[in-house]
């Protein structure tokens, strides 16, 4: 018997194999496609809010952010603005988005630039501009806030 002759496997051990295959790699497809949309509401609640800002609708910004009481207005523009904290924002770009522990929310980690469009990673002066930002994102609510 040489080393390409076919085997005499028998044929219920073949389907078994292939069966057990399909079944692992579904389960991994569908473990990854979990793994890349975890956070998808989080990040999506984040874009809305920071393409509000982008266009300068802060009133819509600050209804996304869905403030406590002690965060006025006043105080969300000082930090959002134009010519607030953050400000300008013409582009940005989210890092991350990690949930620690048994926690009720998530941190979205952003970078934001004054730039349109987001600048690359070799171009030092304009990232030297660039803002990074931890948004804390309830999960009940979508209500934005300073990651703790």
């Amino acid at each position: 018997m040489g080393l390409l002759d076919e085997s005499g496997e028998e044929p219920k051990s073949k389907l078994r194999r292939w069966i057990v295959t399909v079944a692992v790699f579904a389960l991994l497809m569908a473990l990854s496609i979990w793994w890349l949309l975890r956070f998808h509401d989080e990040k999506r609640t984040v874009e809305q809010f920071l393409q509000a800002v982008i266009a300068e609708d802060l009133q819509k910004a600050y209804q996304i952010w869905k403030p406590s009481g002690s965060y006025s207005y006043k105080d969300f523009v000082d930090d959002w603005s134009v010519s607030g904290y953050y400000g300008p924002i013409k582009s940005y770009h989210i890092e991350t988005a990690q949930k620690n522990g048994a926690a009720s929310g998530v941190t979205v980690v952003v970078e934001l630039s004054p730039f349109s469009p987001f600048p690359d990673k070799d171009d030092k002066v304009k990232n030297y501009r660039t803002k990074e930002v931890r948004l804390w994102v309830e999960s009940r609510d979508m209500s934005l806030g300073f990651a703790p």
